[in-house]
């Protein structure tokens, strides 16, 4: 069973999908897509597998998927205010979410901002700081161009939003939210109260040893290290290929996380 809406944010209207029933005692599951992502881009082979043992939320951050941009910034915050909004209208209380790359930073943000929304957080190939990859990555994110993004993500977009424009403005908003991010104090982490599972690919974006950094920082944090890249282990597409061997070794282990 799935269903979807649209819920109001001070004129954001983020998209989102429910998929499954819900599970008595457990709340839903919130999965967060990254960068120029859609829900099926980023989750469409590993909601399946999910949804059989849970209710699945899934959203599309602004500018992404069907939920149109607005004139304000893409940040962890505002997207974070927005899925508040989801969960209002859905009258969801508590959740568990997954986060992916720069989703990662929203599901981090939900978690500050509204800890008793939050019971189990997985933060999946993301990062905290500024110092978290060298400056050449820096470099090369104020050098993007349209160009540089994956045909995946580019095929996506044009499919849902074929008006001129609408994928520049895409790619344009992604680029902004990592150029500015500002990242987290080791203060501000220290106050997430949500059980945390810090996951990434020891050939991902960071590196394994900063992701064991990243664990030591959040309050009883756990790190599952899975060998791949950047996405593979939840089937992303463009990082998978379809290969789906590493998402089918990878969920067993995330669902026992996340029913504690």
């Amino acid at each position: 069973m799935i269903t979807h809406g649209y819920a109001d944010n001070n004129g954001l209207r983020m998209y989102y999908e429910v998929h499954g029933s819900a599970v008595p005692g457990q709340p839903p599951l919130l999965l967060v897509p990254g960068g120029g992502s859609t829900i099926g881009t980023n989750f469409g082979e590993l909601i399946p597998m999910l949804a059989e043992q849970r209710q699945v939320l899934a959203v599309e951050e602004e500018g992404h998927g069907r939920t149109q941009p607005t004139s304000r910034p893409l940040t962890a915050e505002n997207s974070a205010g927005d899925i508040l909004a989801v969960l209002d209208q859905l009258n969801v209380e508590t959740v568990d979410v997954l986060g992916f790359s720069a989703g990662g930073h929203t599901a981090i943000a939900l978690a500050l901002e509204r800890p008793a929304a939050v019971r189990r957080l997985i933060a999946a190939s993301t990062f905290v700081g500024r110092d978290a990859v060298p400056d050449e990555f820096w470099d090369g994110m104020a050098k993007a161009t349209l160009d540089d993004m994956p045909d995946t993500y580019k095929d996506a977009d044009s499919l849902l939003n074929p008006e001129l424009g609408h994928l520049e403005r895409l790619f344009e908003l992604d680029r902004r939210r990592i150029l500015d991010f500002p990242g987290w104090s080791d203060e501000e982490l220290g106050t997430i109260a949500a059980a945390t599972l810090v996951v990434g690919g020891d050939r991902d974006i960071v590196t394994a040893g900063y992701a064991a950094r990243m664990a030591g920082i959040i309050p009883g944090a756990r790190l599952l290290i899975v060998p791949g890249g950047h996405g593979d282990y939840l089937g992303e597409q463009a990082a998978s290929g379809g290969d789906l061997r590493t998402m089918q070794a990878t969920v067993p282990l995330l669902l026992r996380f996340l029913d504690g």
